[in-house]
């Protein structure tokens, strides 16, 4: 078929995405059949993973607005007030298919895609982070995908040199035939230089800058769009290939050119490429736009306009310039050895007109591709509340539990993972990973970034509503932890084919959890992506990935070397428990580890004493009351205490009475609470400052020695450091083996 040969036929439109119905709405809007390159264009800019059709009409419930919002979603990235005249650029996207299919190219252009979306804003890029979620570890596929994202992660970032502060893993069967690559980059800019994406100005010239165009990527968008059948491997072809030096010219060029009065408009070529990047900055700018396709930078003789329009090629951008600023622009990019071409025009039409060899090959009103796209309102059923837990056992062995936890994939120590990227690459990172968030100096200031990513898909998948709420709630607790005032999120919303009613549901209820505590922490959402159609119906892999909407959180300290650190600071300090407990085991590692059962409701997560714990725990941190600060999550009470006392090297006794028994006390995944240490000279201070903000708080135990000690009423419960250690520094070497870096 030729590029402008009328003759599309059913089976045509199919492989590209589009049901009948949204071929009957493309006939309309064209008032004529498209051709080739006019259905390619429709069928990337109306695919899920573009459109958000499935989920726009929900998002809209999301809170995006606060008097620290710069700019919500809409653009490329969020952008924040964080005082001074500057602002904090951010943003989290998924790679999710491309990692499953080659997993270092996935995960390696995911970071870069995600810094894109930030420099494109004028911000330079000050961390990464990533939210990853892989299938059981004994899959046989699992470890090879393991080590090619971890190190396509490191491979990308460590060249563009922007440092991997954080993230978090996460492993169930759900994912072992879709795992989840979660891409968050975090950036600075002064207030002043900031830069948007929509077109104006008639007869502007548009300019694409940065690499060649290849034919790597093509219908990436699509793919995305789709779950996965039999034939995963053969999408390798979909899948885009990166080159994190040609990104580090193609930064340092942007931003150079941003320090004039040069541009307009700029926007990455990220999904969709070429197409994306054209219809959103004119339609954004309610104006049209004339391309010509021979001028396009091609590194692959006799490609097609299709191909070119539909090409993910990596490190791409688009701008549109002032008159006049062409030579002035060039000269910038040729100095960092990258590809400058004027390829079109603004026009006042309407309309995407592309032509190549002297002739029209596409021309397509913008309206319909863009703001007039698909809009489903799709039937959704809500989740059956969780049955009760019954027959709880108890823990026979405190200490015993706690080393089975600490080895197990989902709290074992992750240096395997961050040793392999460098996170202290431009001398900023003032807490490295590990903690609850990691924090960035803002460089020459005394401010501090605290930045998280947080999501616990089995408390989604139990109970959308309180694990949309969780997830947020525990971003804000983690950034509280460290002393930092949340100030907004970014999402990544991973969920499987929203065709389904269940599926849907689980959409439905997970935004509306995440919508009331937004609200009722004042932590609105500026930025975000959705994927959706993860599930896979490959040999060996499962069907529906667990929901996963991932929160990428962002605070400010106004003095970073106030920051609390989870590490026991000294021998003697009190130990207290800081929030209401409630002994809540449902959906806990400890019922899920120790006794292989996946039961009961989600912990539930009580906003207004979240909020009061966290306001009390970041005055505490800013007062220097708290030697250190650790939230509880994942394994309980006895898990929060074992990490604290590894990264101290120092020990505990705990030997106050519990209000529980010990298996609820110790290993229930309580919301909201955290664990503290304070030295006697500022404990009275902290109780009454705790009291007069109804917050509970009761002393645990003291540091000191090298064991934990858990007493109980006929016999203690003792490990040592040695041996915590050993379990919790164990599980990645020894699943990995010969792929450790």
């Amino acid at each position: 078929m030729s590029e402008t040969s009328p003759q599309i036929t059913a089976a045509i439109v199919a492989e590209h995405g589009l049901s009948p119905e949204e071929y009957e709405r493309v006939l309309h809007a064209m008032g004529r059949e498209p051709n080739l390159t006019e259905l390619g264009i429709f069928s990337v800019m109306w695919s899920e993973h573009c459109s958000y059709k499935s989920s726009r009409i929900h998002l809209k419930k999301l809170p995006t607005t606060g008097p620290q919002v710069i700019c919500g979603p809409g653009e490329n990235a969020g952008v924040i007030d964080i005082g001074d005249g500057q602002a904090a650029i951010f943003k989290m996207e998924s790679h999710n298919h491309p990692s499953y299919i080659e997993p270092y190219q996935g995960a390696a252009t995911g970071v870069g895609g995600i810094l894109r979306d930030v420099f494109t804003m004028g911000a330079r890029p000050v961390a990464n982070l990533n939210a990853l979620r892989f299938g059981s570890p004994d899959h046989p596929k699992m470890k090879h995908l393991i080590a090619g994202v971890v190190h396509g992660i490191g491979g990308y970032g460590n060249c563009v040199g922007v440092p991997t502060v954080g993230g978090e893993v996460n492993f169930h069967p759900a994912y072992d035939g879709n795992i989840l690559v979660n891409a968050m980059t975090v950036g600075v800019a002064d207030q002043d230089k900031i830069f948007y994406s929509a077109a104006s100005g008639v007869g502007n010239s548009i300019v694409y800058v940065g690499a060649k165009t290849g034919r790597d990527g093509i219908h990436g968008a699509t793919m995305a769009s789709a779950d996965f059948g039999e034939d995963a491997d053969a999408k390798r072809p979909t899948v885009q290939v990166g080159d994190p030096f040609t990104e580090k010219l193609l930064i340092e060029a942007c931003l150079e050119l941003m320090s004039s009065d040069a541009i307009v408009a700029i926007q990455d070529m990220g999904a969709a490429g070429l197409t994306s990047s054209s219809v959103e900055m004119a339609s954004k700018g309610g104006v049209g736009i004339e391309l010509i396709m021979d001028d396009v930078p091609q590194r692959e003789t006799g490609m097609t306009p299709y191909e070119m329009m539909l090409s993910e090629s990596q490190e791409r951008m688009l701008m549109v310039l002032k008159p006049g600023r062409e030579d002035f622009a060039e000269a910038i990019f040729r100095k960092w050895e990258l590809d400058f071409a004027v390829i079109g025009h603004v026009t006042e039409t309407g309309r995407m007109v592309l032509k190549w060899k002297g002739n029209v090959v596409a021309d397509i009103p913008l309206a319909p591709l863009a703001d007039e796209a698909p809009l489903y309102d799709r039937p959704h059923v809500p989740t059956p509340p969780a049955k009760a837990l019954v027959d709880v056992p108890e823990s026979k062995d405190i200490a015993a539990d706690l080393v089975k936890l600490l080895g197990s994939p989902d709290i074992a120590s992750r240096r395997w993972i961050w040793e392999q990227y460098d996170h202290m690459v431009g001398g900023d990172t003032v807490q490295r990973p590990g903690g609850d968030a990691a924090v960035v100096r803002v460089h020459g200031t005394p401010k501090g970034l605290a930045m998280t990513t947080d999501c616990t898909p089995r408390y989604c998948f139990a109970d959308p509503y309180e694990g949309g709420k969780q997830a947020v709630a525990e971003a804000w607790r983690n950034l509280s932890a460290v002393g930092a005032k949340p100030l907004a999120v970014t999402n990544c919303l991973n969920f499987a084919n929203p065709q389904r009613p269940e599926i849907m549901g689980q959409i439905v209820g997970c935004l509306e959890g995440m919508s009331d505590a937004c609200r009722a922490l004042d932590f609105p959402i500026v930025s975000g992506n959705v994927s959706l159609y993860n599930e896979s119906k490959a040999t060996g892999g499962g069907s529906a990935i667990l929901p996963t909407p991932a929160i990428g959180g962002v605070g400010l300290l106004a003095d970073w070397s106030k920051s609390a650190t989870i590490a026991f600071k000294g021998s003697g300090d009190i130990i207290l428990a800081v929030g209401t407990r409630r002994g809540d085991l449902g959906q806990s590692l400890w019922l899920r580890e120790c006794h292989a059962r996946e039961e009961g409701p989600p912990p539930r997560v009580d906003l207004d004493l979240e909020r009061k714990a966290g306001d009390l725990i970041r005055e505490g941190v800013t007062k220097g009351q708290l030697t250190s600060v650790h939230d509880v999550s994942d394994g309980g009470i006895a898990v929060t205490i074992a990490e604290m006392a590894l990264a101290g090297n120092i020990g505990a006794m705990i030997d106050r009475k519990q209000p529980f028994d010990c298996a609820h006390s110790f290993f229930a995944e309580d919301q909201g609470v955290y664990i503290v240490t304070v030295e006697d000279s500022a404990l009275m201070d902290f109780l009454g400052a705790a009291h007069a903000a109804g917050v509970e708080a009761e002393p645990m135990g003291r540091t000191g020695g090298k064991r934990l000690i858990f007493e109980r009423p006929n016999r203690d419960d003792v490990v040592t450091l040695e041996t915590l250690r050993s379990a919790h520094e164990g599980f990645f070497p020894t699943l990995m083996g010969s792929a450790a870096a």
